[in-house]
């Protein structure tokens, strides 16, 4: 296993609107020590769901704060269902997080970084701007949002880095062209993106037609994100025929689990693919949300990351599980 999650009490010691639908949240433990933790780092929050215990993951803003772990939680209809309970949590609340990870990868040897954000995902590129500006001045970020009042810590960003922050307003015509930003790049420069799918697709389409090479190009996304409509859908599996109804507010991963299956799992963001099963069989699509899988092998639909990949229709899965070993 990639993490070894030590889990500790904490108290919510206060919230703020960012922005219409976006919440900050911070998180103290108890006996929390302010120590630094790696750019692009985490937390895993205990949350209820329909009054069952759930883990959700959260990237933390900024760096190390002495009030406690910050993360931003965007108020999501089509989620399920996490950013309705933290929203629903009063200061003075106690929730169960975990020590900070990181997956990840940055090359601190570059001499030029471009942060690309979409929406919530700015969230990790708050403190990976400050850390990275401790190492070089040439450190841009851009910011694209559906408005200027979508656009959450902006006057930090500002402050932070003048006029090398860009906003991308799309209400307002402004759409960031990432052909044309990446074609300008010197040579070397190394991007950190976070955002939705749709947009990660479009940089990864944009950074290969530039020629750029493939691990100049860093990214996470979230697991809400996908190119389809978060709807139920089934899960039959292979041998038995038992058929398994995923709803829209509960993950394939844990869905199987709660059926006894045993999914190992780790992550839970689909960034490491500790969770991913073989598909056998698809009537229907399915909607890759992970970071995992390449284009080609999402294209295959052989594996999925049971994490976040979602389907609309019916997908046939072979857990490994074999009556005769039981």
């Amino acid at each position: 296993m990639r993490f070894q999650d030590s889990w500790s009490a904490a108290t919510l010691v206060s919230t703020r609107d960012l922005a219409p639908g976006i919440r900050e949240f911070v998180l103290r433990p108890d006996g929390y020590v302010c120590a630094p933790y790696a750019i692009g780092s985490h937390i895993k929050v205990g949350v209820l769901i329909g009054g069952q215990p759930d883990v959700r993951s959260y990237s933390l803003v900024g760096e190390a704060d002495p009030r406690g772990y910050r993360i931003a939680v965007r108020s999501a209809e089509d989620s399920r269902g996490g950013s309705r309970y933290l929203w629903s949590l009063q200061p003075g609340a106690r929730i169960d997080v975990t020590s900070p990870s990181s997956l990840l990868q940055v090359d601190w040897q570059r001499q030029h970084y471009c942060l690309v954000a979409g929406g919530i995902g700015i969230t990790p590129l708050v403190g990976a701007a400050a850390a990275l500006l401790r190492k070089t001045p040439n450190v841009s970020l851009h910011y694209a949002v559906r408005s200027q009042g979508d656009a959450a810590y902006v006057e930090e960003l500002s402050t932070l880095l003048g006029d090398r922050l860009s906003v991308y307003a799309a209400s307002e015509g402004q759409l960031l062209d990432l052909s044309a930003l990446f074609a300008g790049l010197p040579a070397g420069a190394a991007v950190l993106f976070c955002g939705p799918m749709r947009m990660l697709d479009a940089a990864r389409a944009a950074w290969a037609a530039c020629g750029r090479a493939p691990a100049d190009l860093s990214y996470e996304t979230f697991g809400s994100s996908g190119r389809l409509a978060t709807e139920p859908f089934t899960v039959r599996l292979r041998g038995s025929g038992e058929e398994i109804l995923v709803p829209r507010d509960r993950s394939m991963l844990d869905v199987l689990n709660a059926a006894g299956h045993e999914i190992m799992a780790d992550c839970r963001r689909g960034e490491c693919g500790v969770c991913a099963i073989d598909v056998v069989g698809v009537e229907g699509e399915i909607d890759h949300r992970d970071v995992f899988f390449s284009e080609t092998q999402k294209h295959e639909n052989r594996k999925l990351c049971a994490c976040v990949s979602r389907a609309h229709g019916v997908v046939t899965i072979d857990t490994l599980e074999r009556a005769d070993a039981l």
